[in-house]
């Protein structure tokens, strides 16, 4: 699992048969310290988050298993909202980092 802050919704006017319905959006990934991290990915949502949401998201097969259908293919996908997470009393959760 990783740590990432979503930036944005994409819109798809074709999707893959399998992912109808599968919202998609924006994330940046995060270090350990809450700074951006490499570039922004397309994340398929397993959960309802909108910008602004820390998340947590899985990739490799473990993103296609975390959807209903499981053979799609698939790199990323969200599947929790992060709560709380502190890195130097100050709280990630809270506001982009």
């Amino acid at each position: 699992m990783y740590l990432a802050r979503v930036t944005g919704r994409v819109v798809a006017t074709t999707a893959y048969e399998g992912l109808s319905g599968v919202p998609l959006q924006w994330i940046q990934p995060l270090d350990e310290d809450g700074a951006a991290m490499g570039e922004q990915l397309v994340a398929c949502t397993a959960i309802d988050s909108g910008p602004g949401d820390l998340v947590h998201f899985v990739d490799g097969r473990e993103a296609a298993l975390a959807l209903e259908e499981t053979f799609v293919p698939v790199d990323v996908t969200i599947i929790g909202y992060v709560e709380q997470a502190a890195v130097g009393g100050r709280d990630l959760a809270e506001g982009s980092a």
